[in-house]
């Protein structure tokens, strides 16, 4: 019951309260509305400038005459890669005697590249500025062809999967015995990967 009593005399205290602040309010706005606002104007004055507009014409720059190309040297039978290097093990030899049947035809021979691939600088690496190689193995075909590239050595991973891709893509003369293409596996091959400027 002292509850009901108390809430009751202080909900009438904070009525009271909020009407007199309210009339206070009320009695110090009256003289905001009756006073008269003075406004101040600003008044810009733009000054003109006296402006010359001069005209150009626009002729056209000779153009630089070109360079003279160098001269391109013709390609030769010995410009292959020599950083190509071949791991096998030495051929079975054997004296054979019999002259009747001697097995080296005019058209056996060794395996000569014909075309290798650049390979696609890594774009990874390419943005970091890094050079390097990769030394990659695999297998000659008897049609020429690649296979089986795996990498041995390189001085980052970015480069591998590049240099794989290149070296499958190589095409080869194939080693010729007895007038018949065999395959010739542990072929090695080092890809560069250099900046030019």
């Amino acid at each position: 019951m002292k509850r009901y009593g108390f809430s009751i005399l202080l909900g009438t205290a904070i009525t009271f309260a909020l009407l007199f602040i309210m009339q206070l309010l009320i009695a110090t706005g009256r003289g905001a509305l009756t006073e008269a606002s003075t406004f101040r104007i600003a008044d810009f004055v733009r000054v003109e400038r006296n402006e010359v507009i001069e005209t150009k014409e626009n002729k056209p720059e000779k153009p630089p005459e070109p360079e003279i190309p160098p001269e391109i040297p013709a390609p030769s039978a010995d410009n292959f890669d020599n950083s190509m290097s071949v791991s096998m093990s030495a051929p079975n030899m054997s004296a054979n005697m019999n002259m009747g049947g001697v097995g080296f035809g005019i058209s056996d021979g060794e395996y000569l590249p014909i075309v290798k691939v650049a390979p696609v600088y890594p774009s990874r690496a390419l943005s970091r500025g890094l050079e390097g190689f990769v030394i990659v193995e695999f297998t000659v075909t008897r049609s020429g062809t690649t296979k089986d590239a795996f990498v041995v050595e390189s001085t980052s991973s970015l480069f591998e999967r590049a240099a794989v891709e290149a070296a499958l893509k190589f095409k080869y003369k194939p080693r010729v015995i007895d007038g018949e293409a065999v395959e010739v596996p542990g072929v090695r091959n080092r890809i560069s990967f250099e900046i030019s400027d």
